[in-house]
């Protein structure tokens, strides 16, 4: 098995450098990402820890209720979700933090965890170390709300998916085949509520919750 810290060392190198036009890279999808945004968050309330914050894309569409703590292991992709959260209505705490230890992020405090396009990112042999700290850090009954993308079934979006691959590796550290969904079923406190796809079979919503 490869060594963790290693890997998270390389991923927050990369992303030293993808920081810089990740926005840039990453406006032809945002085009469709920000009319999914406003619904993934509409409802969430009370503390939320939002995983992988990224740029913050996110942050504005919050609800007033809510107080957001966001965490990122880029400290270059923070500083710009930190203009973002200036923006928001909601309140917004920034952390440099990685989602496998959550070092500084108190258990049993958080009503949700929210994230979008982490664990495309997040190896599948590091997932299971995130699930556990999801675990704990949200109260008992907590929620959990995961956009993913995945690689589908129809032939053709496949083929388009597998040419658009290595760039997508390359920059951003993501993959189509992360297998999620399983690393969420298998945790010891979370319960799968449901999944639902927002485009095609590729935009995966995972919902679930912390055992009471």
């Amino acid at each position: 098995m490869k060594q963790p810290f290693e890997e998270l060392r390389r991923l927050e190198a990369k992303y030293r450098i993808t920081a810089w036009f990740y926005d840039i890279l990453d406006f032809p999808w945002e085009l469709q990402y920000r009319y999914w945004r406003p619904g993934l968050v509409a409802d969430v309330r009370g503390n939320v820890l939002e995983a992988g914050v990224g740029t913050g894309r996110n942050l504005r569409y919050y609800n007033p209720e809510a107080m957001v703590t966001g965490i990122d292991l880029s400290r270059a992709m923070l500083r710009r979700a930190a203009r973002r959260g200036r923006r928001a209505v909601c309140e917004v705490r920034l952390c440099h933090e990685d989602v496998t230890t959550m070092e500084s992020i108190p258990s049993a405090q958080f009503d949700w965890v929210v994230s979008t396009f982490l664990c495309c990112v997040l190896p599948d042999h590091l997932q299971p170390l995130a699930m556990k700290q999801f675990e704990r850090i949200l109260k008992p009954g907590g929620r959990i709300r995961l956009l993913e993308i995945i690689y589908s079934k129809d032939p053709r979006l496949r083929r388009r998916q597998n040419f658009f691959a290595p760039f997508v590796a390359s920059v951003y550290g993501a993959r189509f085949d992360r297998n999620t969904l399983e690393h969420l079923r298998r945790a010891q406190k979370l319960e799968l509520l449901g999944t639902r796809f927002l485009k095609h079979d590729t935009y995966l919503v995972i919902e679930g919750k912390r055992s009471e």
